[in-house]
């Protein structure tokens, strides 16, 4: 015997001793000891309990690990309602492999749901599948039957009357009869069917706390974004554009197919410390300034800058848009210009220097002394949270829907997610895109905390190699369920060495990449349409005289404006379900390295893009599609239609060749359309 002695002690529970001497704490009593099935690893999650993110139309699709004990077969359904329903829906799990579950549900409203999975012994299966195995093995059935009619019974209630069909099943197991008689009314799909609905559940377990999904309008997978200054939009570059400028502009912005056009802050910029053209420290008259410097003797972020019109302009702005399928997205920036009335109103909302001054914005070595930022640290932290509430909520009453927030990865993650979920309770359609290059961790944090979009590093992935890893990370894994990717070729922060160097080609392959590789992308438009490339210096991704610091004057009928592309684009985006949304993006292997080929399916819709990454020299490459994922046979021919060219191609199998010239079109976006019955119909079908 063990020196150690019994493991036991009188009047408490055992505490068995681990190998190496110390104590290992008793196993948790369970509640009801009869419930023998175990539920894991359920899927979609989000770590921490955040949301799964899903919109209006879409669909849930449920897994779980679900098993028991012994040999016994289980039953497992998915209950699922929205968050304020009192009742809940059920949706029947089937098994996959290795104790692997599934079932899914759609989506039909914005706002809050939730879904959780049951699971139990299912003693009718388990008897219904051994009985087969016993009429195979020429045993006898007769206790089986019994058995069987017993456990039918037990789901028929005396006094119910929708159990009648089930006790009149019981009761021809119970009468005597030839077994084969008998096992066709066991294995009687109806009474299958019967029991699926009204079985008993005796000893059921649940997953635990439901998954909250949080449902957005379609708008939020599936967006095209059109970016502009509205003082640019002027006749001229010395006349400071209006809001009813941008009206003017936005038959051809809705000819492109952009249904979101964004405007920088529209507020009053402040004057002390104003920054002159291409980011001077010095000013001279007539220089505007930046808008993110915000605030002046008009106003502050609740402000319209009067050189821009009135509030009623802005309305009217808004309802322009609107009815051409267009939504203003507005910039929410938590920085104050020296002049902004907060800075003598709220003092208290800010860090302050040991002389008494206002610490101004630094990111060091870089200064910018025309900026507060605010103090989220302050006393009146609460006071700062409510002010900034009211502001989103006033612009909401002017009809904005949808916020591109500036930097949010600069203010304290807290505060995003209690200004959404205020701003839902409000409006669960309105959306917001977080403007955050900032580390990956940081901006998957934004995306749990609420934020219904984000920028990516699009801008910096150029090679196929890149394109296909982040893309992949992005689509097929589990931040999917709660990040929503939207690709930028440029901002106006943004002129990547790419841009700089590549020409024509470069600005073409881009925009085809973002508006395809993701339902949503944006440009900021009428740089990218005139192809601007010099930056402010060698080296950096400003641009030579941005419109940051400046107006700016565009002639948009440059007869080689890329805006009949961006049209090309949108258009194949709008009239094919698989460019609006990105959970089907496969990636199909290429020859050449400098070529990238990717799929997109919705149902029978199909795109397949191959693009030339090198905007310097022709790229030849075969490209190898997994015929299966877009459903093609290897042994029927099937056309490849070009969106953007109208060119038709007949290929078959599952390697054939692209040539693309970035002098020409880099890129072929095609539509697949699949085999005809007969070769004379394909010919007459090419």
């Amino acid at each position: 015997m063990s020196k150690k002695g019994p493991i036991s002690n009188r009047g408490s529970i055992a505490v068995a001793p681990t190998h190496n001497g110390t104590p290992r704490p008793p196993a948790p009593v369970a509640a009801d000891g009869r419930v023998r099935v175990v539920i894991e690893a359920v899927s979609p999650s989000v770590a921490g309990g955040f949301a799964v993110k899903r919109a209006v139309g879409e669909s849930v699709r449920v897994e779980a690990d679900v098993f028991t004990d012994g040999h016994d077969a289980v039953g497992a359904i998915v209950r699922h309602r929205r968050g304020d329903a009192a009742t809940w829906s059920e949706v029947r799990m089937t098994p996959l492999v290795n104790d692997r579950w599934t079932a899914s549900f759609d989506v039909l409203a914005e706002g809050w749901h939730e879904f959780a999975v049951s699971a139990w012994v299912d003693h009718f299966a388990t008897w219904r599948r051994d009985l087969r195995r016993r009429a195979e093995a020429k045993q006898n059935l007769d206790a089986e039957f019994l058995i069987g009619a017993a456990l039918i019974e037990h789901a028929a209630p005396a006094n119910a009357p929708s159990s009648e069909p089930l006790r009149d099943f019981a009761k021809r197991l119970r009468t005597p009869a030839p077994d084969a008689d008998r096992l066709v009314i066991a294995q009687d799909e109806q009474l299958a069917e019967f029991m699926r609905l009204s079985g008993p559940r005796d000893f059921s377990a649940t997953s635990g706390t439901p998954v909250r999904v949080w449902v957005d309008r379609v708008r939020a997978r599936y967006s095209s974004w059109y970016e502009l200054f509205p003082r640019s939009t002027g006749p001229d570059a010395r006349t400071h554009g209006t809001f009813r400028d941008v009206i003017g502009r936005l038959d051809s912005i809705a000819a492109m197919g952009f249904d979101v056009l964004y405007l920088p802050p529209i507020h009053p910029i402040g004057r002390q410390f104003r920054k002159g053209k291409n980011n001077t420290l010095t000013t001279v008259e007539g220089d505007v300034g930046s808008p993110w410097a915000i605030g002046g003797p008009e106003g502050g972020h609740d402000a319209i800058h009067p050189s821009l019109g009135s509030v009623e302009d802005f309305g009217a702005l808004v309802r322009e848009s609107n009815t051409r399928g267009i939504e203003v997205a507005l910039d929410l920036a938590l920085q104050c210009s020296p002049d902004h009335p907060y800075v003598k109103r709220h003092p208290e909302w800010f860090k302050h220097r040991p002389d008494g001054s206002i610490q101004y914005a630094e990111n060091p070595p870089k200064k910018y002394q025309d900026i507060y930022p605010f103090d989220f640290e302050c006393e009146d932290w609460r006071g700062l949270w409510n002010e900034i509430l009211r502001v989103v909520l006033l612009w909401m009453e002017r009809g904005v829907r949808i916020f591109r927030v500036d930097n949010p990865h600069t203010k304290p993650f807290a505060l995003w997610e209690w200004l959404i979920a205020e701003a839902h309770k409000r409006d669960p359609g309105v959306l917001f895109l977080a403007e955050a290059f900032t580390r990956p961790k940081v901006m998957h944090r934004l995306a749990k905390l609420g934020f219904t979009q984000s920028y990516t590093y699009f801008a910096w992935r150029n090679g196929p190699w890149d394109l296909r890893e982040y893309f992949t990370e992005l689509t097929a894994t589990n931040a999917a369920e709660y990040f929503r990717p939207n690709a930028w070729p440029n901002t106006p922060d943004i002129l990547t060495e790419y841009l700089q160097h590549g020409g024509r080609g470069a600005f073409v392959v881009r925009a085809a990449l973002a508006a395809t590789l993701c339902a949503s992308w944006g440009v900021y438009g009428p740089p990218f349409e005139h192809m601007e490339h010099e930056p402010a210096k060698p080296g950096s991704e400003e641009y030579l005289d941005s419109e940051k610091y400046q107006i700016r004057a565009w002639d948009h009928d440059r007869p080689d404006s890329l805006s009949p592309l961006l049209g090309a684009l949108n258009l194949a985006r709008r009239n094919n379900p698989a460019l609006q949304q990105d959970r089907t993006l496969r990636f199909h292997r290429c020859d050449n390295p400098a070529v990238v080929c990717y799929s997109k399916t919705s149902g029978d819709n199909a795109i397949v893009v191959a693009a030339n990454t090198d905007p310097h020299a022709t790229q030849w490459s075969p490209v190898h599609l997994d015929l299966g994922a877009l459903g093609l046979t290897e042994n029927h021919p099937y056309q490849m239609h070009d969106l953007l060219t109208d060119q038709r191609f007949r290929w078959q199998g599952s390697t054939n060749v692209v040539g693309l010239d970035p002098a020409a079109c880099p890129v072929h976006v095609f539509k697949v359309r699949r085999h005809q019955r007969t070769e004379e119909q394909f010919e007459y079908f090419l």
